[in-house]
């Protein structure tokens, strides 16, 4: 048992005793084009299940969630709520549509927790092979600092390259990680990042860029190498390989 891993349930043990609310995310609105299926990329099949399903009973089965949002599709919007209801997915508040980006979806769906929500977790469906112990390590993290995200260490040998693509640097891979979700805020904290991003036309790539550009730090919590986002093909294979291993925790 690692040093992380005793720290990490400590910190989640005395922060579940008078904990704050925290809702979650849930991002299901993409088109899964690289997929090259008639199917979008939430509904396909993995495991016996619709992929969103996935980290929908995740997030159930955690007990530092008080509620899930779960933003899909207009088209999908009865589908996913009549599924989500199959499965006994009764954390779920409500199903809200996308927008155009997923920066505008993870807004749709913020707006619509709720109120009493002290935190928020923004998670890609995609990265169905989430559990309910990563979300608790990372809301802990979150209610322990303000703002955590998942991350993956880089096993890769990771270069910088000049205008003319020749290899100028070599970064020092312990310093480097890989972003995955959930990424949990306060709320005042996602509030801030996100309208500041939209008055100022602002366009990130995930959550904690609107939080840090505002100067606030946001701690890494190593998740591992199985929390990987579903994007193609062929990670349906492996996202499968890895749910049968862990004996499809999740369902």
């Amino acid at each position: 048992m690692s040093v992380t891993y005793r720290i990490n349930q400590l910190v989640r043990l005395l922060t579940l005793r008078g904990r704050p609310k925290t809702s979650a995310v849930v991002l299901a609105a993409g088109s899964g084009s690289r997929m090259n299926s008639d199917t979008t990329k939430q509904l396909m099949e993995l495991c016996g299940k619709p992929l969103f399903v996935h980290s929908l009973l995740a997030f159930q089965k955690c007990k530092y969630i008080d509620e899930i949002v779960l933003v899909c599709r207009r088209e999908e919007r009865e589908y996913v709520k009549e599924t989500a209801k199959s499965y006994g997915i009764d954390k779920l508040s409500r199903v809200v549509v996308g927008g155009k980006t997923r920066q505008l979806s993870a807004l749709a769906g913020f707006e619509a927790i709720s109120e009493k929500a002290d935190f928020v977790a923004i998670h890609d469906a995609a990265r169905a092979c989430v559990t309910a112990d990563i979300i608790a390590d990372v809301v802990a993290m979150a209610h322990a600092y303000g703002a955590a995200s998942a991350v993956g260490k880089v096993t890769d040998t990771v270069k910088t390259f000049d205008s003319d693509g020749f290899i100028s640097s070599t970064v020092d891979r312990e310093t480097v990680v890989g972003a995955q979700t959930p990424q949990v805020f306060s709320v005042s904290m996602y509030r801030a990042g996100a309208y500041t991003a939209l008055k100022n036309k602002i366009e990130v790539t995930d959550d904690n860029m609107l939080v840090e550009r505002l100067g606030f730090r946001v701690k890494a919590v190593d998740c591992g190498a199985d929390n990987f986002k579903v994007t193609t093909i062929h990670d349906i294979e492996r996202a499968e390989a890895v749910l049968s291993a862990k004996g499809n925790k999740n369902g």
